[in-house]
């Protein structure tokens, strides 16, 4: 009996001695209390836990992909959309992502879906659509600051789609028609503008040189009768017509 009793003994010590044995990858810390206060944060490699007396904590610290789901948006414009994204971050303090927060990984993604929703609703939906690296950079400097205390480093935020309700992708399919219209439209009346500027340009520079305005004429003259054309075209002179130009002006 005393024999059993002994080997009993043995084979709780040896177990005590081999729990008290942990490994630590490169890329984990451990956070260690002892009797409830917090000690020390160790690792990587080969650590020593007293049973009982110490506990510890796992802590990954490679950077974490998080899918944040879709969340519904009103636009400052009062368009509903669907949005989500994902939110890359990772522990850079072990001890305050432990001992500051109950769970970094649900804290962290439940501030992520807050602050998705309300960075973009400050913003029309064109903005959304055009401006999606700002609105990126605006959602990651907020997280970035907000976790801070739990020791957490938000390195990037990615929006992934923006769903819009079919009959609003009409009403903007429309819209974009109607600007592209709007847009020929005016540049068809630039090129008019112009037109009609340099038309206005050449009839004062040829009123100015009568041998100009002579020399236009023979070419408009010689281009008709390259034409086929049953027209009979007789030249007048230039000064036989002049005379008669002045005498209406000065009954003018």
């Amino acid at each position: 009996m005393q024999f059993i009793s002994s080997s009993f003994i043995l084979v709780v010590i040896v177990l005590l001695i081999f729990s008290s044995f942990r490994i630590l990858r490169e890329y984990e810390r451990g956070v260690v209390f002892m009797l409830g206060k917090f000690w020390k944060v160790k690792g990587p490699g080969l650590i020593i836990i007293v049973p009982g007396i110490q506990s510890m904590v796992k802590v990954d610290l490679r950077t974490i992909v998080m899918d944040v789901p879709p969340q519904d948006v009103i636009s400052r414009d009062n368009v509903s959309v669907k949005v989500n994204a994902v939110v890359y971050f990772r522990v850079i303090d072990p001890q305050r992502s432990i001992i500051q927060v109950e769970d970094y990984y649900s804290a962290t993604s439940q501030l992520a879906q807050t602050t998705l929703r309300s960075v973009l609703g400050k913003h029309e939906l064109d903005e959304m659509l055009a401006e999606r690296d700002k609105l990126n950079a605006d959602i990651q400097k907020i997280l970035d600051a907000a976790t801070d205390a739990w020791g957490i480093k938000v390195s990037s935020v990615e929006i992934k789609h923006i769903d819009i309700d079919p009959t609003m992708v009409r009403a903007i399919a429309q819209q974009a028609e109607a600007e592209r219209t709007r847009r020929a439209k005016v540049i068809h009346a630039e090129g008019e503008l112009q037109a009609a500027e340099k038309l206005v340009q050449a009839g004062d520079l040829l009123s100015k040189s009568p041998s100009a305005l002579q020399l236009r004429y023979l070419q408009t003259m010689a281009g008709m009768a390259n034409e086929k054309s049953n027209t009979i075209i007789f030249p007048l002179p230039i000064d036989l017509i002049t005379p008669f130009l002045e005498l209406a002006k000065k009954l003018k």
